[in-house]
């Protein structure tokens, strides 16, 4: 798997300089999440974050939520070693997050877990990230019943859409991260707190990775 080290991104700044918090993100996906990542920051400007995505050349065996998290923790040890050894101020401390699916996988409460015990954030839907790009257009209800393809048929461009896969700019309605994040919470807040993610049933919190990893409020 291909992986940022911290000496690629840390060292003492030069006079001068302008430093620049640097987020590592780790992808389920090998096309969905990057575009949409790169699209939203694009239409969102510079806002002093760097974001490596740092699984971009990783097969498909290294996305499962387990293995992501566990490459997400070495990262994120290396990273913390880094920091400390380079002095670097701690609001410039790189962070490394993972976004990955329910789906039908395996192992996805140890996976959310592991990366909690080793200072990893993750963004999790369930059943898959389509659930996050649907609430940019309409309330979500119901259950999926854990089949991504029921999300991903609901979205406006379906049946429109050569790869439903690939995101578009005009997929994503300008100025729709606030309704897409208060649809969210709404729709999030019919689980009771008891209940594991991993059978929570739609669910996404893909806008605490916009806001707290991409420094994103709107878009």
């Amino acid at each position: 798997m291909a992986r940022t080290r911290g000496k690629d991104s840390l060292g003492p700044a030069k006079k001068g300089e302008r430093r620049r918090k640097v987020v590592h993100v780790f992808t389920e996906g090998r096309v969905t999440e990057p575009e949409y990542i790169k699209i939203v920051r694009e239409r969102a400007g510079v806002n002093g974050i760097e974001v490596r995505i740092a699984n971009q050349s990783a097969p498909g065996s290294q996305r499962k939520p387990i293995k992501l998290v566990e490459a997400a923790v070495r990262l994120m040890r290396e990273e913390t070693r880094a920091a400390k050894r380079s002095g670097l101020e701690k609001k410039y401390w790189p962070a490394v997050w993972c976004l990955f699916d329910r789906d039908q996988h395996d192992q996805v409460d140890a996976a959310l877990k592991e990366a909690r015990e080793g200072g990893v954030e993750v963004a999790f839907s369930h059943p898959c990230f389509e659930v996050w790009r649907l609430l940019h257009h309409k309330p979500v209800t119901g259950t999926f019943g854990g089949v991504c393809e029921m999300a991903a048929d609901r979205l406006p461009f379906a049946g429109s859409a050569a790869n439903i896969k690939n995101v578009l700019p005009e997929q994503i309605p300008e100025d729709s991260f606030a309704d897409a994040k208060r649809r969210a919470q709404k729709m999030n807040e019919a689980h009771k707190d008891h209940v594991p993610k991993s059978l929570r049933d739609p669910y996404t919190d893909v806008f605490k990775f916009v806001e707290n990893g991409l420094g994103i409020t709107t878009y």
